[in-house]
């Protein structure tokens, strides 16, 4: 799951979120009275989220929920009149690669977090949220734990032509990432591309990243390219999916918060963003994933990758 780090209470948990109030919060007398958050956060977690922040601060949350690069459009179109205050659990990479949309600003624990997830975040204009490992899932009723692929060249076998998911990196911040991951993994090079080209074949190219594992667990595909919590959560489910941590390496990225540009609430903005932080790793092969790299070079991959997707579909 993803793991999610709440600074008052410092407690690790995905449903344990009953923090107390920061110093910025304790002085939330000072504020607009209501934050418009864009976020791709799971609506479990905003409908948690929400009644705690309103709660402790007396500020009035409205969320508008979306995909990553959904999210970033909408705000690209209201640039010059922004409607949204927040960007809270974004994929980082392509949220830091749409720098020009961002305020700078340091949330007040911002000494609390390790250096290395600060690394890529638009000069500090991105703020870590959490850390979500990249994974393989399977389903277990279509294939054995001894041929469940371990590693993410295995995806590239011949075998598994037509039988894994994948989401359309050009739509989703995880599928992304993933495509950023195997690169990192296999070098952004014709070794690495051809790895990329190879999995591709293999892959039914799916509108959003939640219908990977779903369509996993319903047993449409045999396995799929997805992150941590969304395969977690048909685990707990009940459904008959494994999640693989990939043997040959993967990444585990932050998601990321921000504050927007021009945005019309920034002090309940600010309050908002001083109130969530984000989780340590979990013990699994993790690669250096460079996310300014990734963020640096968000059109280029998406193009060639689209370029991939035309070549072999």
């Amino acid at each position: 799951m993803r793991r999610w780090w709440w600074w008052g209470a410092g407690i690790l948990g995905l449903v344990v979120l009953a923090a107390g109030p920061t110093g910025a919060l304790a002085a939330s007398a000072d504020h607009e009275g209501q934050v418009v958050v864009y976020t791709a956060a799971q609506s479990t977690i905003v409908q948690a989220i929400g009644p705690m922040f309103e709660k402790k601060t007396g500020i009035k949350v409205q969320f508008v929920e979306g995909g990553t690069g959904e999210v970033l459009k909408r705000a690209q179109a209201e640039k010059a009149n922004p409607l949204g205050d927040v960007f809270w659990a974004l994929a980082a990479e392509p949220l830091a690669a749409n720098a020009d949309l961002l305020e700078p600003y340091t949330v007040a624990d911002d000494a609390k977090i390790t250096a290395i997830y600060k690394k890529g975040m638009a000069g500090g204009r991105v703020q870590p949220n959490n850390v979500t490992p990249m994974v393989i899932v399977y389903n277990k009723k279509l294939v054995s734990e001894a041929d469940a692929p371990k590693s993410w060249k295995a995806l590239a076998e011949p075998k598994w032509k037509d039988k894994i998911a994948y989401a359309a990196a050009d739509k989703s911040g995880s599928s992304y990432t993933i495509l950023a991951t195997l690169l990192t993994v296999f070098g952004d090079n014709n070794t690495g591309w051809k790895v990329v080209e190879d999995i591709m074949k293999n892959a039914k190219i799916l509108p959003s990243s939640s219908r990977v594992p779903k369509g996993v667990a319903d047993g449409e595909y045999h396995a799929g390219l997805t992150y941590e919590d969304a395969a977690m959560r048909q685990v707990a489910g009940g459904a008959p999916v494994g999640v693989i941590y990939p043997q040959d390496g993967t990444s585990v990225p932050p998601d990321g918060n921000a504050l927007i540009k021009g945005a019309k609430r920034p002090k309940a903005a600010r309050i908002f963003l001083d109130y969530k932080g984000f989780a340590p790793l979990s013990e699994i092969k993790a690669v250096a994933y460079d996310m300014a790299w990734a963020g640096k070079n968000y059109a280029a991959f998406v193009k060639k990758w689209q370029e991939i997707i035309v070549r072999v579909k």
